[in-house]
């Protein structure tokens, strides 16, 4: 496992959403049975299988009631799929209901009789959620955690994807995307079928939710635990969620002292001053001691609290505290490739902006060039840009701290780097296929809520048009299971406190984020330079 800081991903800030978002839940019934293991839908009705009693419902959408019962083929039902005309049920015991038996088996189902029509072997021995495409079965298996297309005829195994998390469950298709439910994280995936990439996440309305269908506009989800069929939103038009609020009081610091033996002549000290972003609110003023010379903004918007300092002698410090009162919360964005616009529809003052070039990005360079070439492909689709080229990039890299900020290229050939390094990576990259990047720093709560950071972290923000600035952080998505790389590809956790947003190298900050400092002195002078952020629970 490689070692990297966790970021489990604007930015202008909106109220805490009370309205429609994906997996809210619309409204839920009481299982018929007690053990509900396989969901599916008929075009008009539902279907549920139950383990314990070995049957399979049909019941009515707006009522919960049971239309009628027919038995299942065999002993252990789990998966229920619909092929416009006919069931099709996966059983993990293969009829054979002996304890550790586990010998998939694929029924097909005449659904008013209840008549086996075929029968065939599951492509793994624990298949679980079961789904139809329209000419392909999907199933999940959560022994081997992995999704897998198969052929309805004789099993044959299509292809297949490593699952979103290690204990796959229910499974849904809607046309175009898969929906999985993991048992273990309390979740529900929404997964492209090309790729095999996560692309939303959601919770789960329930801790054990079990199975999954799709009706055309709403995804159901029967939860094993809570004996419950639950009707839930899909794409209602919510950008974003979020939840979890924290509140925190949290000082970062930054020291100079200097070691002598000469004086320190000038120094003039940059603080980056936060904003209310989709992540954090901000409460009240933010306190500066001492207080500020004067407030400056560089050429990318960013605003500073600018300190000119003269005259430190040898064994003097200056030491200036910034403090804020914040609340954070984790934020999770709902992104459908199809309804991201296209490059075309990117307005011409961020393009002008945040596709700079520079001595950092270098993304004219072969390396990056070639990079790109071999990330995109002919990709248009400015989602697909933009995750492609994460996918590449944490293919290609590894979490490391060399020291120094190199550029673009000498980072992706070496194949390894800090937050920082990664960020310059991506951002080269997505910049050199015209879509706009830039990056952000923070201050991070390290894992407890009284805890003091001296690391701090740099990530990136894409532009997607129709969606705006979107959060990607490409070390903190180098990871192995699908569903943990997703969640640094549009969400965000409540450690976070960004103070920085820039588009790289500022006349104040530079290349640096959080604060900067610029001094003149004698010679022979040692200056130390310290920064660091507390945080503490606020009242």
């Amino acid at each position: 496992m490689k070692t990297i800081l966790k970021q489990i991903i604007v930015f202008t800030c909106f109220p805490v959403l009370t309205f429609a978002y994906t997996g809210e839940v619309v409204k839920s019934f009481n299982t018929p049975g007690a053990h509900p293991t396989g969901l599916t839908f008929d075009g008009k009705y539902l279907w549920l299988a139950d383990r314990k009693t070995d049957k399979l419902y049909c019941i009515d959408t707006a009522s919960g009631k049971v239309i009628r019962e027919i038995p299942s083929p065999a002993y252990w039902p789990t998966g229920l799929a619909w092929d416009g005309t006919n069931l099709w049920n996966a059983d993990v015991k293969g009829g054979i209901p002996l304890a550790e038996n586990y010998n998939g088996k694929i029924y097909k189902m005449d659904p008013k009789s209840g008549k086996i029509l075929n029968t065939v072997q599951a492509p793994s021995s624990t298949p679980r959620g079961l789904v139809w495409d329209g000419k392909y079965l999907w199933c999940t298996d959560s022994h081997s955690a992995e999704i897998i297309q198969f052929d309805p005829k004789d099993g044959t195994t299509i292809k297949s994807f490593k699952a979103p998390a290690k204990d796959p469950r229910g499974l849904a298709f809607d046309g175009k995307y898969l929906w999985i439910s993991d048992r273990r994280r309390d979740e529900i995936y929404m997964m492209d079928t090309e790729y095999g990439n996560v692309i939303l996440i959601a919770n789960a309305p329930g801790p054990f939710c079990e199975a999954l269908c799709y009706d055309g506009k709403f995804l159901w989800a029967a939860d094993y635990q809570n004996k419950k069929l639950y009707k839930l939103k899909v794409n209602d038009g919510e950008k974003f969620k979020r939840d979890n609020a924290r509140k925190a009081k949290i000082t970062y610091t930054h020291l100079a002292t200097n070691f002598g033996p000469g004086k320190v002549n000038t120094l003039d000290v940059y603080f980056a001053m936060p904003i209310d972003r989709d992540n954090q609110e901000i409460k009240g003023e933010i306190k500066y001691s001492p207080k500020y010379s004067d407030v400056v903004t560089d050429k990318w918007g960013q605003k500073f609290a600018h300190y000119s300092v003269k005259d430190i002698n040898a064994g003097g410090s200056n030491e200036i505290q910034m403090t804020s009162v914040v609340t954070t919360y984790d934020v999770r964005y709902f992104i459908y490739p199809d309804k991201v616009e296209g490059l075309e529809k990117i307005p011409a003052g961020i393009k002008s902006k945040y596709l700079e070039n520079n001595e950092k990005f270098q993304y004219d360079n072969p390396v990056i060039q070639s990079a790109l070439s071999e990330a995109l492909g002919d990709e248009k689709n400015p989602y697909w840009i933009a995750r492609k080229i994460f996918n590449y990039v944490i293919a290609t890299m590894q979490y490391e701290m060399t020291g120094g900020w190199n550029t673009a290229p000498t980072v992706l050939k070496r194949g390894t780097g800090s937050c920082s390094e990664y960020s310059f990576v991506y951002i080269a990259m997505c910049r050199a296929a015209g879509l706009p990047a830039r990056y952000v720093g923070s201050v991070v709560e390290r894992g407890d809520k009284a805890s003091m950071d001296d690391v701090f972290h740099r990530w990136v923000e894409v532009y997607l048009p129709g969606y705006g600035w979107i959060p990607v952080d490409p070390s903190g998505g180098d990871d192995e299971l699908p569903r943990d790389q997703a969640d640094s590809f549009g969400a965000l956790v409540n450690r976070f406190y960004i103070t920085t947003e820039s588009g790289g190298g500022s006349e104040f900050l530079e290349w640096t984020y959080n604060s900067h400092e610029f001094y003149t002195t004698d010679p022979k002078t040692n200056v130390v330079i310290e920064y660091f952020a507390d945080w503490d629970v606020a009242e």
